[in-house]
């Protein structure tokens, strides 16, 4: 019965990111094709939303719920021997690091630059700055192919690494072709002497 309702909390937990990371990429495509600074103030809002009330209890619950059943269940520090089991780990433990730290501390930042830019009432050469950094992007994109890959794990539960080298090197390269080709999706962001988009 304590199984059960660890895989259960497991669940609900992936689900909430999961919800919660489709949330912050829609919000944040829709802060690429904003023009006005209002609508590109409530969607960068919106992230923030996404992320703390939805993202960050979703990974509690699957932290916890997963270190309860490895303990429990899986030996402990025996899982370093089961090559779905420690990926899931490894890669939990990758995004856990890198959205606290880079995508959360980017995204915080982008937030306070959005409300000074609101006083002033234009786009800031800070903001425009912050908004055109790469690396903060490649994070951002390679959060949901990495939540793709943990549930394929955790569902195909491989018996070699093969599955986690190339879901990874897939990410990878998923999360690398976000970050070039949708900044050219929208090259009127970058130019806002123009009243509309062309």
């Amino acid at each position: 019965m304590t199984y059960d309702l660890l895989k259960l909390a497991h669940i609900i937990g992936a689900i909430l990111i999961g919800a919660g990371l489709i949330g912050v990429w829609i919000c944040d495509l829709r802060s690429r094709q904003s023009f006005e600074l209002v609508r590109f103030s409530e969607a960068v809002r919106n992230i923030a939303v996404f992320y703390d009330g939805v993202v960050v209890p979703g990974a509690l619950i699957l932290l916890t719920s997963g270190i309860w059943m490895i303990v429990e269940f899986f030996g402990g520090w025996n899982f370093v021997a089961v090559p779905w089991l420690a990926g899931m780990v490894f890669l939990f433990a990758f995004e856990f690091i890198e959205g606290n730290t880079i995508t959360r501390l980017y995204f915080t930042r982008l937030r306070r630059l959005t409300q000074e830019a609101l006083r002033v009432g234009a786009f800031t050469p800070e903001l425009e700055k912050a908004r055109a950094e790469n690396l903060p992007s490649f994070t951002h994109f390679l959060d949901l192919p990495m939540l793709f890959l943990i549930v394929a794990l955790g569902a195909l539960k491989p018996d070699n690494w093969r599955l986690f080298v190339v879901g990874s090197l897939g990410a990878l390269a998923i999360a690398a072709a976000l970050t070039i080709v949708l900044p050219r999706l929208y090259p009127w962001a970058a130019d806002r002497r123009s009243p509309v988009p062309p």
